[in-house]
């Protein structure tokens, strides 16, 4: 069988949804309203720590597809203003958020038990609250938020080859750029700055998926232990740890960008390992200065480039049933399966999705129990 991206075709129900007179879709869905349709709708279980379980009404799979997110939609009435990472979220909310994290995964591992019928996935998707929220690519809803997705194998095998230059799948050639130019630096950064004991560097052949062929060149941790070590603190804080590095290094490559030997960003995580491995690479300042001479000359470019950072994080389950962790940055697209090589096209389909609802829901049901039964939550009755 060919290895490639895959493009599957999901059916959704349309919602009916009046966006008022002069805003654009994605404006209302930022909004305090929309958020509490969310919530009535296709809300699951929710918690004093204003953590969402809902279910995806355009969801990626039929299968199993489901998001929590932190609604401070009523909290933060400014879209822009609200958290868009991890790093942003009160330690007391990720310690909840952590657990609810275990207790899904557990549960589609515990139910797709077998790799080579089922690709289980889950993380998240963040763009950064400097983009403006009519930009291409900037999510329909401006909060962070997680996703959970199961895969039948037999349904990504018999799907079509995806399009290999779909810029979901390239993240607008940025991946390109950090693979082409900084590959090594990149990789010698994060062995510098992590201290880590559960995550552990894997393997290109172990980490790829043999279908698809992603993760495409990108770092990939193997989850020692892993499942059982969901439920470990140290595993969340290592997976912290790597987000915190990806913020740094992205963040100084395009503070070079912007200013020619630029200092050192006061926030950083790990400024050690940036000033002794980043401003000292000439690899790493060499490819700065070709992407500032480019957006000095090409105004499309740089108005095309991401100056904050955006990401894309995951937990999956590879070929052999071992948990990896990767990370990317998120220049177009903010669906976490293109990181996996899967391009999902939703369309329209009332009667396909009526069949597929049965059995997703259940799953939902009772995994939202699992999540009270542990005090995660409350059941909510969604008027579905």
């Amino acid at each position: 069988m060919q290895t490639g991206p895959r493009q599957l075709v999901t059916p959704f129900r349309p919602i009916p949804l009046d966006v008022p007179e002069g805003m654009a879709p994605n404006e209302f869905f930022n909004s305090a309203e929309n958020l509490s349709d969310l919530v009535h709708n296709n809300g699951l279980l929710s918690n004093p720590e204003n953590l969402l379980l809902y279910r995806k009404a355009l969801g990626h799979s039929g299968t199993f597809d489901c998001s929590i997110i932190y609604n401070t939609a009523s909290e933060i009435l400014n879209p822009l203003g609200r958290p868009v990472r991890r790093t942003q979220v009160p330690e007391a909310v990720r310690r909840v958020w952590n657990r609810m994290n275990a207790v899904i995964i557990g549960y589609m591992l515990e139910h797709w038990p077998d790799p080579a019928t089922a690709l289980v996935l889950a993380g998240e998707a963040s763009l950064d609250a400097t983009w403006p929220l009519t930009a291409p690519g900037v999510p329909s809803i401006r909060m962070l938020h997680n996703h959970f997705m199961v895969f039948p194998m037999a349904d990504l095998r018999a799907a079509e080859p995806a399009d290999p230059d779909n810029p979901n799948l390239t993240d607008g050639g940025q991946n390109s750029l950090f693979q082409a130019h900084m590959r090594d630096v990149y990789r010698a950064f994060f062995a510098a700055a992590l201290d880590l004991e559960i995550l552990r560097p894997a393997r290109r052949e172990r980490s790829a998926l043999a279908l698809s062929g992603y993760p495409h060149g990108l770092p990939c941790w193997e989850i020692t232990g892993g499942a059982a070590a969901l439920t470990d603190v140290r595993f969340w804080r290592e997976y912290d740890a790597l987000l915190m590095g990806f913020l740094d290094f992205y963040r100084s490559f395009f503070s070079q960008v912007s200013s020619r030997n630029a200092d050192l960003l006061p926030d950083l995580h790990f400024p050690g390992a940036v000033e002794r491995v980043l401003l000292a690479d000439n690899a790493f300042m060499g490819t700065a200065k070709m992407i500032r001479q480019r957006c000095i000359k090409e105004p499309a470019y740089a108005n095309a480039i991401r100056w904050e950072p955006a990401f894309k994080q995951l937990i999956y389950r590879g070929d052999d049933g071992t948990l990896y962790v990767t990370i990317s940055q998120n220049s177009i697209g903010n669906a976490i399966t293109e990181l996996l090589g899967v391009v999902v096209k939703r369309v329209p389909d009332a009667d396909a999705y009526a069949r597929l609802e049965p059995a997703l829901m259940e799953h939902l049901y009772r995994v939202r129990e699992r999540l009270a039964a542990a005090d995660l939550g409350d059941i909510l009755a969604a008027g579905w």
